[in-house]
Parts: C-alpha cells; sequence; structure tokens
C-alpha cells in the first residue's frame, strides 16, 4: 500500500490554485483544519470557492476561513453561517459571493457528491428565496443586484413541496482527524468529526491534518471512521489547533 504521509504541510497544497474549490471541515471551532488553511493562506492563491460551515468567526488569532476572507482570498462561499463581519463587508462591495446553503442541505449535498449521486429532493428552502430565484449571490457597486441564486426545480411527494438540490465535488478538501494512520485510515475525535468525513468524501484531492499518527501500524478495522481510499496525503501537525 502506498504510504500517504508527508513530512509537511506546504507540498501537499501544490495542487491549490486559483480559482479551485475548497471543502473545509468543522463546526465553529471543533474540528477545523487551521494548519492547512494557514499553509494555504501563506501561498499566492486567490478566488477560491470555499464550501464550508461558517464563515470562521470566533477562532483565534484571525486563524481559520475568517483569515482567508480577511486576506481577500475567497470569490465564492458556500456555508450555513455566514457570520464574520468581513464576509459581510466584502459581500455587499460585491468583493465576494455566496450561495447560501441550509446545514443539513449542505450536509446532503457533500455526502451526494462523495456517493456518486445526481441530486436529491429536500423539504427544506421549499417556498424560500433560497429556491424561488430572489435570493442575491453577488452585488454590484452601489448595491446594484449582479446575480441571484437560480430558480430551483420543485416537485410535490406526498402532499409536500421538495426542491431538487446538486451534489457538491470540490477539488479538494481540508479535514482534521485526530487518528491517521500510513493507508490514509482516520478516526476523529468526538464531535470534530461533523463535516470532516462528508467533504474528505466528496472531493477530488482530500488532504488532512492529524494530531496523531499510527507511524508503525494501521488503525483496527472498528476504530475507523474514514477509510484510506477517500484520502490522498495526511500531514502531522504539531501547531496549535482547535479541537
Amino acid at each position: 500500500m502506498i504510504d500517504k504521509i508527508r513530512p509537511g504541510a506546504v507540498d501537499c497544497l501544490t495542487g491549490i490554485r486559483s480559482g479551485s474549490s475548497v471543502a473545509i471541515g468543522g463546526f465553529g471551532q471543533t474540528g477545523v483544519p487551521l494548519d492547512l488553511i494557514d499553509a494555504l493562506c501563506d501561498r499566492d492563491v486567490r478566488g477560491l470557492h470555499i464550501i464550508a460551515n461558517n464563515g470562521g468567526r470566533g477562532l483565534p488569532g484571525e486563524r481559520g476561513i475568517g483569515r482567508l476572507l480577511k486576506e481577500n482570498r475567497v470569490r465564492r462561499l458556500s456555508c450555513s453561517f455566514p457570520v464574520n463581519p468581513d464576509f459581510f463587508r466584502r459581500y455587499f462591495a460585491g468583493d465576494v459571493e455566496i450561495e447560501l446553503v441550509p446545514q443539513g442541505t449542505l450536509a446532503e449535498r457533500l455526502r451526494a457528491g462523495g456517493s456518486g449521486l445526481g441530486g436529491f429532493y429536500t423539504p427544506t428552502a421549499a417556498g424560500t428565496m433560497l429556491a424561488d430565484g430572489r435570493f442575491v449571490v453577488r452585488y454590484g457597486e452601489g448595491g446594484v443586484v449582479r446575480e441571484t441564486l437560480a430558480q430551483k426545480e420543485s416537485r410535490v411527494i406526498d402532499g409536500r413541496t421538495y426542491v431538487l438540490e446538486s451534489p457538491l465535488r470540490p477539488d479538494f478538501a481540508l479535514v482534521k482527524a485526530h487518528l491517521a494512520d500510513r493507508y490514509g485510515n482516520l478516526r476523529f475525535r468526538l464531535g470534530a468529526r461533523n463535516f470532516n468525513p462528508l467533504a474528505a468524501m466528496a472531493a477530488g484531492c482530500t488532504i488532512v491534518q492529524a494530531d496523531h499518527i499510527a507511524h508503525d501500524g494501521s488503525l483496527p478495522p472498528d476504530d475507523i471512521h474514514l477509510p484510506g481510499p477517500f484520502v490522498d496525503h495526511v500531514v502531522e501537525t504539531a501547531g496549535e489547533t482547535v479541537r
């Protein structure tokens, strides 16, 4: 089997270029791959499409997705909670786009992408501006609306209206795990699992920040939360992390 352990994050991130789509694991302050995001910020990439649960508010030391936004590296943010002052300032100025996605729908869109599904119907967002084409994705100068979310296909099933949601298949995923082995098998710590496995499964290339690595063997099968075939690179990090 291929050894997926890498000595540092820099080499793993070289494939991420300006304009790439990147799913980032984490929920609030939990399970965020801060060291990988820092390494990404240190590269000269911009125009990124970031897919994540929130906009990074509340993380220590201007780290995480908040740093990506502050350094103007994000073109589009697909998320559920864009609670970040930097984001809203840039959004209303027309510098960044948003695709607002209900949290459960975001998780299921990533799951659909990783499972090879063409989409799914959900009642969430039915009858709202997220489905009828009124939600503003991008503003222009002077507050002019430049783009709105496309109207979504809907149908009535058993008397209830459902909307069709498309899968998410990002180019890359940045993921945080508690424990990894050299084959890329992962174990997450408690609630830090959150969006991390979904992001990893959906992406074309998955890069993992691991607190610990079992260098001398593999994880017991019953301890594996995400199997190695979904993982491309694993970096052991010793920096400040949010678990």
